[in-house]
């Protein structure tokens, strides 16, 4: 399991990524949020790794690679201190790993 930090990359302002209406979607400029905007919270990406053992994790050090059986086709769960709160697909954005969602649970 990873922790994604450092900003997100999101759509412009105002631009919904699927084109969707979503009326019953909370509206962070609605005043009931504003108390909750700046609550710190932990974004995590959940890549397994099946057959993980603790002697694999003993052997581990910098610039080892841990196989996965995960397809790359595969969304990866997203959780918001530990709920899960969608899928998402992994992809490179520059020089940096990123993760896009794809689908809210």
């Amino acid at each position: 399991m990873a922790v994604a930090a450092g900003q997100a990359l999101s759509p412009p302002a105002g631009e919904n990524p699927r084109g969707m209406v979503e009326p019953d979607k909370p509206d962070k400029e609605d005043p009931r949020w504003r108390p909750v905007l700046d609550l710190p919270c932990q974004l995590t990406v959940d890549l397994p790794l099946p057959n993980f053992k603790v002697a694999d994790f003993l052997k581990l050090q910098a610039g080892s690679v841990m196989a996965t059986e995960w397809r790359v086709s595969r969304d990866v769960p997203l959780r918001v201190n530990e709920t899960l709160i969608g899928w998402g697909e992994i992809e490179g954005s520059g020089k940096r790993l990123a993760v896009r969602l794809t689908e809210l649970a």
